[in-house]
């Protein structure tokens, strides 16, 4: 029935930050825009393949009935570089550590808050293996 991820909506209180963000500092790909009564409203970033990133702008205060996102995750392949070049983009960077299921993870925030987990898949990370994932 489902085949993969499509894509994740995040709410942006800043939409040209919000883009630059995705597009210069992450460089991600812009796919296409969204206009109403033409106003550009949003835009969608490529994530990979056919995965993308919906933004929206969305100036309203974050609460529990119009919550921003708790957080998502893009996969790297090399998780050390892309700490050093989003360091030297000015980027707030976590330490990079190793998580309970087994893969590389480090976090960012983009200019709204959103958190997103960055993530780098080892051979026995517990999304390749399917073993269960027990926190203490």
């Amino acid at each position: 029935m489902i085949t993969r991820l499509a894509h994740v909506c995040i709410g942006a209180t800043d939409l040209a930050a919000a883009e630059e963000f995705y597009v210069q500092t992450l460089g991600m790909e812009l796919a296409f825009e969204f206009f109403r009564a033409g106003e550009r409203i949003g835009f969608y970033v490529k994530a990979g393949e056919d995965t993308f990133i919906e933004v929206f702008a969305d100036a309203e205060a974050q609460d529990a009935a119009r919550p921003r996102i708790k957080h998502f995750c893009l996969e790297v392949e090399d998780l050390d570089a892309v700490l050093t070049t989003l360091a030297s983009r000015g980027v707030k960077v976590t330490d990079k550590k190793l998580g309970a299921d087994n893969a590389w993870q480090a976090w960012i925030a983009d200019p709204s808050g959103v958190r997103i987990e960055l993530m780098q898949y080892r051979k026995d990370s517990t999304q390749f293996t399917g073993a269960n994932v027990v926190l203490d």
